[in-house]
């Protein structure tokens, strides 16, 4: 009984240990990250109008109440600003820890109205597909912003901003920068609205890191990076030694998004 109390205590041990973000500095304090939020984030391809009707109908009168009832609180679906032919449609999903992930794919499973009601999405045959393809990934919040936040409702326009760096211990002395030298507290000082800060642990085009923030307009969104830009705070802490975005970041891509009238996000 001893032994087998040993091997459950040493097997919880080992999954917490690769589940726990390793911070730069090779120190974790558990009570940094125990309320941190995990993200999963699908992008869908489509073809054409038919197939977008068709996901959007899914997530609209079926997937976000079956998550809401799973836990979920708010469930952001989005469509691209500019997008180049058919948009992508973007779906952002916030758990409060993996474990109530897990429990949200059962709960799923399980919901015979989830189920029978998703139909035309879940079953669509080879020859008329919902969509083309999902790129999901999933994502750990930041330490200095464990909660998504949700902007308020009114006519808003987003930015999805991922950080690709060239190596792991780049991308975490980025993600030091935005926790530990006030990088996401420059944001929230000039207006800049952040939805959520993640570093994706599963995904493509690791090591990255994303994150979302809000403008009213086009305009807004100008006025605030030019602010951000010229900010005495960011000037000097872009200028320490190694942090740099010339030594952390070789590649950064933007993508403006607009809520759709169901988004909860």
């Amino acid at each position: 009984m001893k032994r087998r109390s040993f091997v459950k205590a040493s097997l919880m041990t080992g999954t917490a240990a690769i589940i726990s973000p390793v911070m730069s500095k090779g120190i974790v304090k558990e009570h940094q990250y125990e309320s941190a939020e995990f993200y999963e984030l699908r992008v869908y391809t489509l073809k054409d109008d038919i197939q977008q009707k068709l996901v959007e109908d899914f997530y609209s009168q079926v997937a976000i109440p079956a998550f809401n009832k799973a836990g979920v609180e708010h469930v952001g679906v989005f469509t691209e600003l500019k997008p180049e032919g058919q948009t992508r449609l973007f779906v952002l999903i916030p758990y409060r820890s993996l474990v109530h992930f897990n429990e949200v794919i059962v709960k799923l499973e399980q919901d015979k109205v989830f189920q029978q009601k998703g139909i035309p999405y879940l079953t669509a045959p080879a020859t008329a597909p919902a969509y083309i393809r999902i790129e999901s990934s999933i994502m750990k919040a930041f330490a200095h912003s464990p909660k998504l936040v949700v902007p308020p409702n009114k006519s808003r326009i987003f930015e999805l901003r991922q950080y690709q760096s060239a190596s792991e211990a780049a991308g975490k002395k980025k993600i030091e920068m935005f926790n530990d030298q006030g990088e996401i507290d420059i944001f929230k000082r000039l207006g800049f609205k952040p939805v959520f800060w993640g570093e994706t642990i599963i995904g493509p085009s690791r090591p990255n890191l994303t994150y979302m923030v809000t403008f009213d307009d086009l305009d807004s969104k100008a006025v605030h990076w030019k602010s951000f830009v010229d900010d005495a705070q960011w000037k000097k802490i872009s200028t320490v030694d190694g942090y740099s975005d010339a030594l952390l970041v070789n590649k950064i891509t933007s993508t403006l998004l607009l809520p759709t009238v169901y988004s909860q996000v």
